[in-house]
């Protein structure tokens, strides 16, 4: 079935991901003569209608830096009643929409600009009219944030047209391993020769190449007809959960365990890791050997990614792109939030316990959980201050008391003496701290 000539895609949040994602690939795939974005920040909003709906967003490459530009991308704020009526509208006729806001947290407001309610009134308007289907793309981090946008949604519909609506929206998860960032300051900006989101603004999107998301699979009732997506660079898996814990557990540990180590040597970015080859080897040994042999042992069978090839390849393609020098990124952009990242379920900790579950010993990324300790609280290293009553604000009573727990704050303690060593000898080869 070709793809119509009035395809529409609304998108809510115009951040990184949104501009250099799902609006680049939906302008790039030429399916959707109409975009429409949602977003509540006013300047941004004045922004983008001043120069008529066009921006631009910076995409790096191996080897070079590109501009792309995007144009006749209509912008509302939900927050004004008739840019929300408007938005309402968009989501009746459109096919495909994407929500990349900060969390799942946003999905749900106290105002009638929330975005599950305006996909709700989209989604009633859209079954009483017979408009086209959609699918949504839940692009917040979050493993089951498609379950809670769904759920959200439909909550605001009436019981009595549930059904109708059902059967014409699927919620998608995604796992988007497309390294992104906003730059705000404008000497940087200058100095690097990118180019601004708009004219106006001292703010510019700098966004990787990398194209390969992935996202659940489309399924829509029985006997209807295939849905034929607009973006088709994306890749549908039948169980994403294999794939959202090696994002997590993989890409995301590995890329906090560059940063946090990275800091402890004075390091300004991530591609500084190339001058440093062995603490580029001793993240890719964390990468390969503790969160990749824990992934393996748990998901064998299920792709070829589960497998010490395939993990291997998804290793080294990682490890080259998130070192490339024209991304980038810094080590505090990724290192912020300390706190978050320690956390239970985290990419620190997290990782160390999927790990011990596995019956493998996470000792390099204790190593990056001593090092995030210590960017949360410089004292940690050279005080005899718990471990354990750091971590208890983060984790809570109920995990810090279970057995799980001693072994990884023992696992911790002892990266903390290795960490303290390192720091002495002036941050010498770092070999197997």
């Amino acid at each position: 079935m070709p793809l119509s000539g009035h395809r529409t895609f609304v998108g809510f949040g115009f951040g990184a991901i949104q501009a250099g994602l799902f609006f680049y690939e939906a302008f790039r795939s030429g399916g959707f003569p109409r975009l429409v974005v949602a977003e509540v920040a006013t300047d941004v909003v004045e922004a983008l209608r001043r120069n008529n709906g066009w921006y631009s967003v910076n995409v790096a490459h191996p080897d070079r830096v590109e501009t792309a530009r995007i144009w006749e991308v209509e912008i509302e704020n939900p927050a004004v009643p008739a840019d929300a009526v408007r938005l309402v509208d968009a989501v009746a006729e459109a096919q495909e929409i994407s929500t990349a806001v900060p969390s799942v947290n946003y999905y749900v407001g106290s105002g009638p600009g929330s975005i599950h309610r305006i996909l709700a009134e989209g989604l009633r308007k859209k079954a009483v009219a017979g408009g086209p289907r959609a699918v949504v793309y839940a692009a917040e981090n979050h493993n089951h944030a498609a379950e809670i946008l769904e759920e959200s949604v439909f909550y605001e519909i009436p019981a009595a047209e549930r059904v109708a609506a059902r059967r014409q929206v699927c919620f998608l998860n995604t796992v988007i391993g497309k390294m992104s960032g906003i730059i705000t300051d404008p000497s940087e900006i200058n100095s690097r020769k990118l180019a601004p989101v708009t004219p106006a603004r001292a703010r510019a999107f700098l966004v990787e190449s990398f194209n390969r998301i992935l996202i659940s699979q489309v399924r829509f009732p029985e006997g209807e007809a295939p849905f034929e997506r607009g973006i088709s660079a994306f890749v549908e898996k039948p169980d994403l959960l294999p794939f959202e814990e090696a994002k997590l557990y993989g890409h995301n540990a590995a890329h906090a365990l560059a940063a946090y180590l990275g800091e402890q040597r004075g390091l300004a970015t991530l591609s500084d890791l190339r001058q440093s080859p062995d603490l580029l080897a001793f993240v890719r040994a964390a990468f390969l050997e503790e969160s990749g042999a824990a992934l393996i042992r748990k998901h064998a069978g299920k792709d070829r990614l589960f497998t010490p090839e395939g993990f291997a390849e998804y290793v080294d393609d990682l490890m080259e792109r998130m070192t490339n020098p024209h991304l980038y990124d810094s080590v505090a952009r990724v290192g912020r939030d300390p706190r978050r990242k320690l956390g239970w379920d985290d990419r620190l900790v997290g990782t160390m316990r999927l790990a011990l579950q596995q019956n493998v010993t996470p000792r390099r990324f204790a190593l990056g959980a001593a090092a995030a300790l210590a960017a949360l609280d410089p004292s940690f290293v050279n005080t005899d201050f718990p471990t354990r009553d750091l971590l208890e604000p983060i984790w809570g009573v109920e995990a810090i008391e279970s057995d799980e727990a001693s072994k990884v704050l023992s696992l911790i303690d002892g990266a903390k003496q290795r960490l303290q060593q390192w720091r002495n000898s002036r941050f010498q080869k770092i070999g197997e701290q």
